[in-house]
């Protein structure tokens, strides 16, 4: 199978892209950027229902949400996948993964996927974490172990949160995540990311 690594649309201190009403399947209300206005940190991860490289993180997700949700640290998934191809990745597919997987974050449909071209996002899971300014402090991998079974070495995000929430600069800038592509709708202009080839 070919797998697709993070791009570096945005660059480290670069603004968050604005997002309006996009539908929650936790809560059933539509969120935009301003409402995390007020956070220490905001974790913005592009995931979906199928791939096995975002569910092979799920409970890496709970357990940032965890950790951080009392220290000012907001995390959002946000699905930008073309449901009508890929159906298990549609709203009620959402809201199910929500229910069976308790996720207590915010899990919001990108339907028009104007997100995740704005955030330049190519994989699930690919994950960008924005400080109290709402900068880009880090954007990546969670940890070292990329591939669904395999044990981590590494706390890549817990490093860089603990670093945004202490004011200081996280150890690494950008450190590519990979996993399945986005599904587009119709793929964005000039967007080609490389492909890397597994099994």
């Amino acid at each position: 199978m070919s797998l697709t690594p993070s791009s570096m649309k945005l660059k480290p201190g670069d603004p968050a892209p604005d997002f309006r009403g996009l539908k929650c399947a936790t809560c059933g209300h539509g969120h935009s950027l301003s409402d995390f206005n007020n956070t220490k940190a905001l974790l913005v991860i592009f995931m979906c229902n199928h791939c096995p490289y975002v569910r092979a993180k799920a409970e890496t997700i709970t357990a940032l949400n965890e950790k951080y949700s009392g220290r000012g640290v907001e995390v959002l998934g946000i699905n930008s996948n073309d449901a009508a191809g890929y159906p298990e990745d549609d709203f009620e597919g959402m809201r199910r993964e929500v229910k069976s997987r308790e996720y207590e974050f915010h899990y919001v449909a990108d339907e028009s996927q104007d997100a995740a071209r704005a955030y330049g996002a190519s994989c699930t899971p690919d994950p960008f974490l924005f400080d109290s300014q709402r900068k880009l402090a880090y954007h990546g991998r969670f940890n070292d172990a990329l591939e669904p079974g395999t044990q981590a070495k590494t706390a890549d995000m817990e490093d860089a949160i603990d670093a945004v929430l202490s004011g200081r600069k996280p150890p690494h800038e950008f450190l590519a995540s990979i996993g399945c592509s986005i599904k587009w709708k119709k793929q964005p202009e000039g967007f080609s990311p490389r492909l890397l080839a597994r099994g």
